[in-house]
């Protein structure tokens, strides 16, 4: 079975009309890459699609990869190892596993082999050290970053910007960066805004900058719209969220998307683009996440 196809992937872009665009004169489109894959959604079928090339071309015979419990990355590679059949592995920050998330129990269901550590030992997960070792444990792997990003996943969220019509300001949210780097390789022609969904992320800068490269389009790291922290949201964003599903049938969680539609919210409120203004804001999917949300009673219904 071929493991990407050839062409570019594309998804469905969204034009979005509100009042407040109006009262700032901007225009809003959301590129819907939740809509990208019925099961790998959004920015990870793009960070994973070359990298499962470069699995194919080397010698290995399966990948290891990296998440959190509740981890869209490890949702992502689970569905790949199903649809594709390859042999699949995770080292899950533990330190025990639930096998009652729904994420996990995907990912078991999926074939995926589950090795909980305690978050000690997860820390280390970016240590040429570590990495040594399990290159020793399981010396048949392909090692795949946390999130999926490294070389191959820039390249193909570079082909995501590269696809985009004419547009002054291309928003994505941040967790590990490469998302951000990856668009910012792209052809886009002004300014790539990230929204942090961490709080203190501004160590990001340094790694944004060495993996998109000195040739990539300006870009920017939004740090002060974390609203709470990695995981964590206010009522008013859920809300927020709420509400732009039923105004505007876009489905949001309030960890990565959500949080980066009300920052964005929030800056076209406070006049930060110029009137005329063209904004895509890149729905990265993860809409999985909401099963985990209301799994462990922080949101009653989706």
């Amino acid at each position: 079975m071929a493991i990407v196809p050839n062409k570019i992937t594309l998804s469905p872009l969204q034009k979005v009309a509100d009042n407040l665009l109006q009262k700032h004169q901007v225009s809003l489109s959301i590129q819907r890459d939740d809509l990208l894959h019925p099961i790998i959604h959004g920015n990870k079928w793009r960070k994973l699609k070359y990298n499962l090339v470069l699995f194919n071309q080397s010698d290995k015979q399966e990948i290891l990869t990296f998440g959190g419990p509740f981890s869209n990355h490890i949702y992502a590679c689970a569905a790949a190892s199903k649809i594709f059949k390859l042999p699949m592995r995770a080292i899950i920050r533990g330190p025990e596993l639930d096998v009652s998330n729904p994420t996990l129990r995907f990912a078991k269901s999926c074939g995926m082999q589950l090795h909980p550590v305690s978050r000690i030992e997860y820390r280390q997960r970016n240590q040429s050290q570590y990495l040594e070792q399990l290159s020793k444990r399981y010396p048949n792997a392909y090692i795949l970053p946390e999130g999926g990003t490294n070389a191959g996943a820039l390249r193909g969220v570079a082909e995501l910007a590269n696809s985009l019509p004419e547009h002054d300001y291309l928003l994505c949210p941040t967790g590990s960066g490469g998302t951000l780097a990856g668009l910012a390789q792209g052809h886009t022609k002004k300014e790539v805004l990230g929204v942090a969904v961490l709080k203190n992320a501004h160590y990001l800068i340094n790694e944004i900058r060495a993996l998109s490269g000195p040739t990539a389009t300006k870009w920017q790291l939004l740090t002060d719209y974390h609203d709470g922290g990695y995981g964590r949201f206010s009522p008013e964003l859920w809300q927020f969220c709420q509400k732009m599903k039923r105004d505007h049938h876009l489905p949001l969680e309030p960890i990565y998307s959500g949080k980066m539609m009300y920052a964005l919210w929030q800056l076209i409120e406070q006049g930060y683009f110029p009137s005329g203004s063209k904004i895509i804001a890149v729905h990265t999917g993860g809409l999985q996440g909401l099963q985990g949300l209301k799994y462990r009673g922080l949101i009653n219904a989706y």
